[in-house]
């Protein structure tokens, strides 16, 4: 059982820097009202945060994608930006296009 310490340190760790956070979001996120200021700053940070990583990866990337140049993943952003505008803003359809943009690009070079 000793053996096992470093891997039970890891699951209370990871619960405690994830699962716990989240769990208190949802009982915080129950008593505020839908058009609250304070949903509005939650839901501004929530996109920001997932737009600053997505930017990361395009500006910054690592393994397959570092070696694809810079203006192949600009334009497969731009391009499946929008086909998602024009798709109804389905995110499906961003991500595909963007994908397929890509996925060509680096098939052609």
């Amino acid at each position: 059982m000793a053996e096992y310490w470093p891997y039970v340190v890891i699951i209370v760790a990871g619960f405690l820097a994830t699962d716990l956070w989240r769990w208190l979001g949802v009982v915080a996120g129950n008593r505020l009202q839908e058009g609250s200021e304070a949903l509005y700053w939650v839901r501004a940070v929530a996109t920001s945060l997932v737009m600053a990583v997505t930017a990361k990866l395009i500006v910054f990337p690592t393994g397959v994608l570092e070696h694809s140049p810079l203006w192949l993943r600009l334009a497969a952003t731009a391009i499946g930006f929008g086909a998602f505008l024009a798709g109804g803003q389905r995110i499906i359809v961003g991500v595909l296009v963007s994908l397929g943009v890509l996925g060509a690009g680096l098939a052609l070079l």
